[in-house]
């Protein structure tokens, strides 16, 4: 069910803003957490819905709010014994058709310290490297496709980042489209993928059962 609202969301079609909440079981073991869309929020996790609805109603916040608010994280987190992940923006875009324009060179060593990380979030991961940066692209929850990329500091402010970002777009397989989370905070990296043309879903944390270090 959840792959179902993140497909109708890349299209635009979003659940009614009513301030509800929606439950729905992990799309896998590895993947539970919030996703906050415009005044609705989706749970993916295996506990008890009317525990979670307690806990997101009792809330010390706002209620709009209240899903994404620590209160309920931590109590998230305590009650699966998982870490909370950081709150991320959730983008989506296009596949492009063609091959990318920036050279890529694919990485084959799975021990790279790149790939050693997307392995921890993502299956059937693939990682390039560009002069100056790393593109590393993989299924990640519930089987979407997701990006993520390093830029040096050497190589910062010369549009890497947006191309690296771009590049993401060609490939993906044809029919598919593309995820990328961005801490709020890193304004470089939220600026290189919105110029990529990557649009703002909604906002996401994951809770996992690995260290996030």
């Amino acid at each position: 069910m959840f792959e179902k609202i993140l497909f109708e969301a890349a299209a635009g079609r979003f659940p009614t803003p009513d301030g509800s909440v929606t439950v729905v079981p992990q799309p896998s073991d590895r993947e539970a957490g919030i996703l906050s869309l415009t005044a609705h929020a989706v749970v993916f996790c295996d506990e008890d819905p009317a525990w979670i609805r307690r806990i997101i109603a009792e809330a010390p916040i706002d209620p709009f709010a209240a899903p994404l608010s620590p209160y309920v994280q931590i109590a998230l987190a305590e009650r699966t014994g998982r870490n909370l992940g950081n709150i991320d923006m959730l983008t989506v875009a296009d596949r492009l058709p063609g091959a990318p324009a920036l050279p890529l060179t694919e990485i084959t060593d799975r021990e790279h310290p790149r790939v050693v990380r997307a392995l921890k979030y993502r299956d059937d991961v693939r990682a390039w490297t560009a002069d100056g940066g790393v593109l590393a692209l993989g299924r990640g929850v519930a089987g979407r496709w997701e990006a993520a990329i390093e830029v040096e500091p050497d190589a910062r402010h010369a549009g890497l980042g947006r191309a690296l970002a771009l590049a993401a777009r060609h490939l993906v397989p044809t029919g598919d489209v593309v995820w990328a989370q961005q801490a709020p905070g890193n304004a470089r990296s939220v600026r290189a993928f919105r110029s990529a043309g990557y649009r703002p879903i909604g906002a996401e944390v994951l809770l996992v059962r690995h260290s996030l270090v």
